[in-house]
């Protein structure tokens, strides 16, 4: 994994971002969020969750039905920087991984399309030295290069690979490394213009696919968006996925809103398991 914490990637202010400031104010800002969200003088009850649906939605049932043979399980950065204590991004994300149970219900969605012999992709995020070239960004792309998040030396190298934060989580490495799983090339930004993915699930003639991994309303929703705009049923698993907790925002709340929105079905992961056939 190369590091890439002495180049000068500079934030919105200019300065250097370093990567053990970056994680002690993700931190805070981590803890203060789920403060104000959960804490009984925040702006909302203990007892509201507002990540439960609405009592009465008014939008109407899709009619969405799982065809095994034309459906696949796909999950995006299913990596240690994201799903790990060990991980750059556990000072944001960690909170809302562990509230949804994100590590094993992905382990079970796994488990239940692997029993039922079920198309799995994986949709990776990596970044190689040249990508640190880039010379503008998003705030959150900035974030990641500046914190070397799924840093890898090359497309050909992968000394110092096994374990690293670019890495897939060793619970996972049973299912993705069983000569079946389709590991695409890494999508560089949020959503998978830039890989293979599209091409992977036509090819195994998939025009359904079951959506999961990290983080919500990053990878996972831009996934979901260019899925659909390319004529795929998409179901989103809601608790085999999460997202970071900022003063910006709560990112898990953000893409729940839109999953409602505009997927073709949001389950939860037993749910999932149910629709797969899996014991799991």
């Amino acid at each position: 994994m190369c590091n890439h914490h002495d180049q000068d990637n500079s934030g919105q202010d200019g300065g250097k971002l370093d990567r053990r400031s970056l994680l002690r104010g993700g931190l805070a800002a981590g803890a203060a969020v789920a403060a104000a969200t959960a804490g009984a003088g925040g702006a909302r009850a203990a007892a509201d969750n507002p990540y439960a649906p609405p009592e009465k939605g008014a939008l109407p049932e899709t009619g969405f039905k799982l065809n095994h043979k034309r459906a696949a399980l796909v999950v995006t950065d299913p990596q240690i920087d994201f799903l790990s204590p060990k991980g750059v991004t556990w000072g944001v994300v960690g909170k809302s991984v562990e509230q949804h149970g994100t590590v094993n219900n992905i382990k079970r969605l796994f488990a239940a399309a692997k029993e039922t012999d079920m198309t799995v992709a994986i949709s990776p995020h990596y970044y190689y030295p040249s990508d640190h070239g880039w010379q503008f960004g998003g705030p959150l792309e900035k974030l990641m290069h500046g914190i070397g998040m799924f840093d890898r030396k090359s497309p050909y190298d992968v000394s110092k690979f096994d374990g690293s934060g670019a890495d897939f989580m060793p619970e996972y490495k049973d299912y993705i490394h069983d000569g079946k799983t389709i590991i695409c090339s890494p999508h560089k930004v949020y959503g998978p213009e830039q890989n293979d993915l599209a091409l992977q699930l036509r090819k195994a003639h998939v025009d359904q696919v079951i959506l999961a991994g990290m983080s919500a309303n990053l990878c996972v929703e831009s996934h979901l968006r260019e899925l659909l705009e390319m004529g795929f049923e998409v179901a989103v698993v809601k608790d085999a996925t999460a997202a970071a907790m900022l003063p910006e925002g709560d990112g898990y709340l953000a893409a729940l809103i839109n999953f409602r929105y505009i997927a073709n079905a949001l389950w939860s992961t037993d749910e999932a398991v149910a629709q797969i056939g899996g014991k799991a």
